[in-house]
């Protein structure tokens, strides 16, 4: 039983070690997106950047998002625990994107307080 233990805090060491520091915005006009055209693809999905994007590589790939901080003085505290997981659906194309992960209103909201508009997030592919 010890060793499990130790084996699963190693393991969840490693998860916390392998995040990416970055910064998420939101929006909310899913359809259409660069990957999926007219599909619905819900509503925890994300637009990746040029960082992420690949040249469409990164079409249905999968991020676990949780906020770690403010990046403006507007919402000083703007977190809420937990993380979110989305699926990348779209291209936020610079130099209009303005975040690392530009998420649905939604996935964005699960995690931070939508007036803050811009934050920072640690991130990870899942």
């Amino acid at each position: 039983m010890r060793a499990f233990m130790m084996v699963c805090i190693a393991a969840s060491l490693i998860s916390v070690a392998s995040a990416i520091a970055g910064t998420a915005t939101y929006y909310n006009v899913y359809v259409p997106s660069a990957c999926y055209g007219y599909q619905d693809q819900g509503v925890m999905i994300a637009a990746a950047s040029d960082a992420l994007w690949n040249n469409g590589a990164a079409c249905g790939k999968m991020y676990s998002v949780s906020c770690t901080g403010a990046t403006n003085q507007g919402v000083p505290q703007p977190c809420k625990s937990g993380s979110v997981t989305v699926k990348i659906v779209d291209r936020c194309p610079s130099p209009g994107c303005q975040a690392t992960i530009d998420l649905s209103q939604e996935a964005f909201s699960a995690i931070a307080d939508t007036a803050a508009g811009k934050i920072n997030i640690d991130y990870n592919q899942v």
